[in-house]
């Protein structure tokens, strides 16, 4: 399958990176199954940075080597699925040993409703029923060296303001 990677910079070999902040599955390489998600990506990347270009980065992943690795896999919001998000994104310390996290982002469009969850004015239940109205993309996050490993750069496209 191709799965894609925002950058301001070409990537042909990705490298796990210790993020300025906080993410959904922690430290490593993301990408999405989603071009337009990688594109939006990019494009406020180039806001905040005021650059005037940045890069689609095109992976082939075979995900049937899948087994092959120690995976987390969430096909749609679930409480599981908040938890691990919530762990990620607050606990200090927090750390987990998966080589590869897949499901669904909690951008900053639904991070809203994680805020809520948080300050305890909405349950869990309410949290995962209001998440599942949200159309919401795809991420793959690869954690470890080896999981970087299954991904094969293909090509990049340069995305210009």
């Amino acid at each position: 399958m191709k799965i894609y990677h925002g950058s301001l910079e070409v990537v042909e070999h990705p490298m796990i990176l210790q993020p300025n902040r906080k993410l959904d599955y922690g430290e490593g390489f993301y990408t999405t199954t989603s071009e337009k998600q990688a594109k939006e990506w990019v494009e406020r990347r180039m806001l905040e940075k005021q650059s005037g270009c940045g890069y689609l980065n095109v992976y082939e992943f075979d995900e049937r080597n899948l087994s092959e690795f120690r995976c987390l896999i969430f096909h749609e919001p679930s409480k599981e699925w908040a938890e691990f998000v919530m762990a990620n994104r607050t606990l200090k310390g927090f750390a987990h040993d998966y080589d590869i996290v897949y499901g669904p982002v909690a951008n900053d469009r639904v991070y809203l409703q994680f805020g809520l969850y948080e300050s305890g004015a909405i349950s869990i239940e309410t949290l995962i029923r209001e998440l599942k109205t949200y159309k919401l993309v795809d991420q793959f996050l690869f954690h470890t060296e080896k999981a970087l490993t299954c991904l094969h750069f293909v090509e990049a496209t340069k995305i210009e303001k």
